[in-house]
């Protein structure tokens, strides 16, 4: 059932990890640590971690989502009541290098430890502490759940019917988010620590957390002002054809944004009268007439099935997928060949779950494992480990002042959303990154339009998107397509720790900056191609955008109403996801290298980042067989839960109900006291039955008061509760105000502009934004001249042949200069 390579010898292996409490993102996090061979110990009450419990179950009554989170970790069992409870849990995080704390979310009878005195003990110790919202501001000691946390964070109310209410998932998102950003806050305090030095302590917010997914909206709305609204099941801001439509057999994900994808799209669905309307060059203006359009493609789309428009698509690179079933991605020959899908034994029980994303060549993740019962060891836990208690040496700068990745320098090939937020994330940690563009192809997110007016105002430096993704980042323009920009490109990578790029996988290998030759040039290199399926995947060749991920990923199919299609969750849910799943990655790959002076490449295939949000339907389908039941905005564990209408336009709250001590305060609340002592309704499952009676009664209760009202009665009364905020909400929400979350820079043509943290912090305050967005080519003399030693007169040169150079070619010049070059 696991992988033949032991993991000690795995990359992590060297590492034990302790963590205490019940919360999915410090388990999300372990597990990632167990991924690559580290010896997890998970620290649980005699009646086991809460998340054993979570809904929903196998045919034995185990939590698949506890399956997901906790294979090849070990678990070690200390009864709170017991008196040598505290000792026996502070000598376990004595012995370990890095602890994960969950108890802020829940502390699952955890017994009481001082942790300034552990970590003066253990001064090396790596310290996470999670926690729903932080221990400061408005919202610290907020009762939350997934969804609560989401409808807060902006996820929510843009999805569903026009009318409402809002859609959304009953749970399993922010704890993977938040999880990827704990493993990266840790992670990168390992490849960063120098000999001697203290371990870093870090906070981490999964409300922030979340924001990852929201920060794009959040910006477009700044830029835009407010226009945001949710326009219908599938249906998206500025994007259009972009959802899932019906074919003969299957359903098919859409997502056209370029001119040329357009066009191609409307050659396979002989839509001549669109083709070339220049009113629909750009996606808002399609929107514009969806209705329209759609009326024309839509029956042409139910004349073939979803696998044959997706060959269609292929040849024609159109951004466009079948959707699959849960079904569909357990018979996937060639998930299971890469680890997407992986073999899992849970007691008695043997299935199938989603397996690590982070598809390190040299340097793989386990496949597959062992879920631990309540005390068990696995059996390569106890392997011998040498700690060694070092005296500090005191420096003039704290590790606050020095940035964990200070040193290290990632050359970036990146555009969009997922590999700049990669790339800004290392960059936001201390890292010095170069982001390469070129005058003849910049990053798409500075503006697909390339008509003459878009260029001569400079558009594609005012593009709000842009600004936030690629902070923190020095820029260079090189022609890549010429000799003399490949070895240009050649001496920075020569110079470089990281190299990213999410291009189709062939386009580097063609300019001739695959991975064989740089491995040559700098055998310490790590490289990561983000391509959406794999390098070696039969469909290698798709072009995909971050909701062409989420359409293939299955989970539209568990989200909505039973009798719904399948519904979206965001515009773009994936490139976040394969950001941060690719910052995973290469942190893990420089571990490596740090230790062994060997690089590798890393084929990460960004759809797999996106498998972990279906990841317990997909582990209760591989042991029973049945349809995942789909709940809309009910839960398969806690009653009542859902998104109910509040007084005003358009306002909602989500509210959920986790225990029997919060049903019976909810109860009187909105003045049920019957409910509230009725024995026979202490249970979940007992309320099940009266589930709309109480929705009504909740109903009732909160459209006599406006959201925010209904909120704060609801959380006095410690009663899970969100509202449902857009995105344009949070730039001014309080909680993120007091926390300083939104900073502010400076850049040319856009001005003064807001700049989200990073969800993690050492101190009280955010990590600091030092440098705003290059403009096009802004550091090119810099870093010529500078790093790579050449004179004025050779750059001018550059740049006078346009290998170099700092605005944007129209689409007019770009054709006049192929036609000088091919002649």
């Amino acid at each position: 059932m696991t992988d033949k390579t032991a993991p000690s010898k795995k990359v992590l292996s060297h590492f034990r990890i302790v963590e205490i409490g019940s919360s999915a993102a410090t388990s999300y996090c372990a597990r990632l640590f167990s991924d690559f061979g580290a010896d997890v110990q998970k620290v649980e009450p005699p009646a086991g971690d809460p998340l054993r419990r979570s809904a929903p179950l196998t045919p034995c009554g185990q939590s698949a989502w506890f399956a997901f989170l906790s294979f090849n970790k070990s678990s070690v069992v200390i009864d709170p009541a017991k008196p040598d409870a505290s000792a026996r849990l502070s000598a376990l995080i004595e012995s370990c290098d890095i602890l994960l704390d969950g108890r802020d979310i829940d502390s699952a009878n955890c017994p009481t430890i001082d942790i300034p005195v552990i970590r003066k003990r253990r001064p090396e110790l790596i310290y996470l502490e999670a926690s729903w919202f932080s221990r400061e501001g408005p919202y610290a000691g907020f009762a939350a759940t997934d969804s609560t946390v989401r409808a807060l964070a902006g996820l929510i109310k843009l999805i569903g019917p026009v009318d409402g209410p809002p859609l959304h998932a009953p749970d399993f998102q922010t704890g993977i988010l938040a999880g990827l950003w704990g493993f990266i806050a840790a992670a990168s305090s390992i490849t960063g620590r120098k000999q001697r030095e203290a371990g870093r302590s870090w906070s981490l917010s999964v409300f922030e957390s979340s924001i990852s997914l929201t920060e794009y909206l959040m910006f477009e709305a700044f830029e835009r002002g407010d226009v945001m609204r949710r326009l219908g099941i599938n249906r998206f801001s500025r994007a259009f054809p972009w959802g899932i439509y019906e074919t003969t057999k299957g359903w098919l994900g859409v997502a056209v944004e370029t001119p040329a994808q357009w066009r191609a799209f409307c050659d396979m669905l002989a839509l001549s009268e669109f083709r070339d309307d220049p009113t629909l060059i750009v996606g808002a203006e399609r929107l514009q007439r969806a209705e329209q359009i759609e009326r024309q493609f839509t029956p042409r789309l139910k004349t073939r099935t979803a696998r044959e428009w997706f060959a269609e698509g292929l040849k024609r690179k159109i951004p466009i997928v079948p959707m699959p079933e849960v079904s569909d991605l357990l018979q996937d020959s060639e998930k299971k060949l890469r680890g997407a899908i992986v073999p899992l034994l849970f007691g008695q029980e043997e299935g199938f779950t989603v397996g690590p994303a982070q598809r390190l060549t040299l340097t793989p993740p386990l496949r597959g494992g062992k879920v631990p019962a309540t005390g068990e060891q696995q059996v390569f836990a106890n392997r011998p480990r040498q700690l060694i208690s070092r005296p500090l040496v005191e420096s003039p700068c704290s590790d606050v002042d020095r940035q964990p990745l200070d040193g290290i320098r990632v050359i970036d090939f990146t555009m969009g959303w997922a590999g700049p937020l990669c790339t800004r994330t290392l960059a936001d940690l201390g890292a010095d990154v170069i982001k390469i563009e070129a005058i003849q192809y910049p990053d798409w997110w500075r503006g697909v339009d390339r008509r003459q007016a878009y260029i001569d105002e400079q558009m594609y430096e005012k593009t709000a998107r842009f600004c936030m993704m690629n902070r923190n980042k020095r820029g260079i323009t090189l022609d890549l397509t010429r000799p003399e920009g490949v070895a240009l490109a050649k001496s920075l990578l020569a110079r470089a720790d990281i190299v990213v790029d999410n291009y189709s996988v062939d386009v580097l290998p063609k300019l001739g900056l695959g991975y064989d030759v740089l491995r040559a040039l700098n055998p310490r290199l790590v490289m990561m191609s983000m391509s959406a399926f794999g390098s070696n995947s039969i469909y290698r060749d798709c072009r995909a955008y971050g909701s062409t991920l989420e359409q293939a990923s299955g989970l539209p199919g568990v989200i909505g109403n039973h009798d719904d299609r399948p519904v979206m969750s965001h515009v773009a849910f994936g490139d976040a996801v394969g950001g941060l799943n690719g910052c995973v990655a290469v942190l893990v790959a420089l571990i490596h290298a740090q230790n062994t002076g060997h690089g590798q490449f890393i084929d990460l295939a960004q759809i797999e980042c996106m498998m972990p949000f279906a990841a317990p339907w997909i582990t209760l389908h591989s042991m029973d067989a049945m349809p995942p039941k789909r709940y809309g905005n009910r839960h398969p564990q806690f009653v009542p839960h859902g998104c109910f209408r509040c007084a005003g336009e358009d306002n909602w709250l989500v509210v959920a109900v986790t225990d029997q001590d919060m049903w019976h305060r909810l109860a009187l609340l909105i003045g049920r006291p019957d409910w509230a002592e009725d024995a026979s309704l202490k249970s979940a499952e007992a309320r099940r039955s009266i589930e709309e009676d109480v929705e009504k009664e909740i109903a009732v209760w909160t459209l006599a008061r406006n959201p925010d009202q209904a909120m704060s009665e609801l959380q006095a009364a410690k009663v899970a509760a969100g509202v449902a905020q857009l995105p344009i909400d949070l730039l001014k929400d309080r909680h993120l105000q007091s926390r300083a979350f939104l900073q502010e820079s400076e850049r040319p043509f856009i001005g003064l502009h807001p700049q989200p943290s990073m969800p993690v912090r050492e101190g009280a305050g955010p990590v600091a934004i030092h440098m705003a967005a290059p403009t096009l080519g802004q550091h090119n003399n810099e870093i010529l001249s500078e790093l790579l030693g050449l004179s004025d007169a050779e750059i001018a040169q550059l740049a006078r042949e346009g290998i170099i150079g700092t605005a944007m070619l129209s689409e007019k010049e770009l054709i006049k200069k192929k036609d000088v070059t091919n002649n």
